[in-house]
């Protein structure tokens, strides 16, 4: 049986396990059990009803949070001459192309968002492997491959997060810190669901949304009632 920590159960009472909250409580519960020496992220983690095995069921999107995501992303950018230029002025912390291709296929990562501009694809489209188990394939659903690269570097930096459902349909995402605001979170988990919502693929049958909840890094979860989001019955 796994070990349960002090502060994990001192930060679970008062939690009722089986109830589902409105965004608003869940965010209070949350936020004031996050009592780590760090700043813990607030996680929001949603079931969905759909089998990612099948093309037509894959979920995937990105979202800019009203709030910003409380992370310092290091964005990659591969371009070449004058689109290279704009990426490094508008903040891009690696720039490059073949030189770039070398180091990520050793398997040095050393960013968190990858852009492309669609130039550049033959060549980023050789760095699946690496890439694509981390999510960081560029995609020009999520905007990632794009000509114009400031504003991917721009929402990257601003507070844009990715989202990609896993083999087992959920979505995971960190929607804030625990000293954000809870109107702030509120605000970031309202627009995160949202934006799931959209994405909803053609293929998706019967209940979309199946369950939501919140945690912070070294604390409980807490449920969150469907309605309370908006997506009550969730077979939108």
């Amino acid at each position: 049986m796994a070990h349960i920590s002090k502060r994990f159960k001192k930060a679970s009472e008062g939690v009722d396990i089986a109830k589902q909250y409105t965004v608003e409580e869940a965010v209070k519960l949350v936020k004031s059990r996050a009592t780590a020496k760090f700043d813990e992220t607030i996680e929001l983690s949603i079931n969905l009803g759909v089998d990612p095995r099948h093309a037509d069921q894959m979920v995937r999107g990105v979202v800019s949070l009203p709030s910003g995501s409380g992370r310092t992303l290091r964005v990659a950018v591969f371009a070449k001459g004058p689109k290279a230029d704009e990426a490094k002025k508008a903040g891009a912390d690696i720039v490059g192309a073949e030189d770039l291709f070398e180091i990520v296929n050793k398997g040095e990562i050393n960013f968190d968002r990858c852009i492309a501009t669609p130039d550049m694809m033959g060549l980023v489209g050789r760095l699946g492997k690496v890439l694509g188990p981390r999510g960081m394939m560029p995609n020009p659903k999520v905007g990632t491959v794009t000509m114009d690269v400031v504003q991917a570097i721009k929402d990257a930096k601003g507070g844009a997060v990715e989202f990609r459902v896993e083999k087992a349909g959920i979505v995971q995402a960190g929607v804030g810190k625990a000293s954000f605001t809870e109107d702030a979170i509120v605000k970031n988990v309202m627009a995160f669901v949202d934006s799931v919502m959209k994405a909803k693929p053609t293929g998706a049958k019967g209940h979309y949304m199946k369950k939501i909840s919140l945690s912070s890094t070294m604390g409980p979860g807490v449920k969150i009632a469907l309605g309370s989001v908006g997506a009550g019955g969730a077979e939108m």
